[in-house]
């Protein structure tokens, strides 16, 4: 009979805590389901009392005005291409750099990493003046090459990689692996890399769209149109006394859209980093 009362009471608190995620993911899915809306509706919908909630029929009508404002695939494109490309080099340097600071002995090397980590408690807008003057110094001004080139040292990154491969690589395994003759870059390639896979899930989604939703550097260092990134670009859309916010939100929700399909992609291995982080 405890055994039975026991299972009833896991059912029902296994019932709230279905409900509770089911209404935080209700709550969560919202502000999109909004921004939907509104990129259906007309202007004047974004003040009405009460609000709507219901979508429109100006879906497509919306976004034509965005594409005649601004050019949006190529913006869309530019930004494709920043944050791939951003991503792919923040994983290597933070893969190699986690895997030396945690498996590898050398002198400063506690220091090199508290210095690393000591970066991320300074606000980024202290360095915008000599980041702006070393990049208009190279001639990288008007550049994808300029945007992306001081966002390649991810200090976070290197933090993250540096845990999982701490937790999750054996030391025995390294051994081994040098027993048989294996350069350090063949145990990182052969051994190292597959094991932190579900890292590279997790730190990929961060760097891509914290770098998708970057405004500021790419607003000071982009000011030729056909280098926009899709965040530059829609911001010009706001320019002027009258501001089309169908128009602008419709052009925010497709910008959205490629954000959702990269992490439904990556989801797996992004929630298996994370429960294997939590048995560990």
């Amino acid at each position: 009979m405890s055994q039975e009362v026991g299972v009833k009471k896991n059912s029902i608190s296994r019932i709230f805590i279905y409900l509770f995620l089911t209404v935080s993911a209700v709550l969560s899915m919202f502000p999109f389901y909004w921004m939907f809306v509104m990129a259906t509706r007309p202007s004047s919908a974004y003040n009405s009392i009460p609000p709507t909630i219901t979508p429109g029929n100006l879906l497509v009508e919306n976004f034509q005005k965005v594409l005649e404002q601004i050019d949006f695939f190529g913006a869309m494109w530019n930004t494709i291409i920043l944050c791939t490309t951003v991503t792919l080099v923040v994983l290597l340097i933070s893969s190699l750099a986690g895997f030396a600071f945690a498996k590898f002995k050398f002198p400063g090397k506690n220091i090199l990493f508290l210095s690393i980590l000591l970066t991320l408690v300074i606000p980024p807008q202290l360095g915008l003046i000599p980041q702006y003057y070393l990049i208009s110094k190279a001639g990288l001004l008007d550049t994808l090459q300029g945007v992306m080139v001081l966002s390649f040292l991810n200090p976070l990154g290197i933090f993250l990689m540096r845990q999982y491969v701490s937790n999750s690589v054996p030391d025995e395994l390294i051994e081994a692996a040098k027993l048989d003759g294996c350069s350090n870059f063949r145990i990182y390639r052969s051994i190292v890399l597959p094991i932190i896979l579900p890292a590279f899930a997790t730190l990929g989604i961060i760097v891509f769209t914290a770098v998708w939703g970057e405004f500021l550097w790419q607003f000071t260092v982009l000011r030729d149109p056909d280098m926009y990134t899709i965040q530059v670009a829609l911001a010009s859309l706001s320019t002027g006394y009258k501001v089309d916010f169908g128009m602008i939100l419709s052009g925010v929700f497709w910008a959205t859209v490629p954000l959702i399909i990269i992490f439904l992609f990556f989801n797996r291995l992004f929630i298996s980093s994370i429960t294997e982080g939590a048995v560990k």
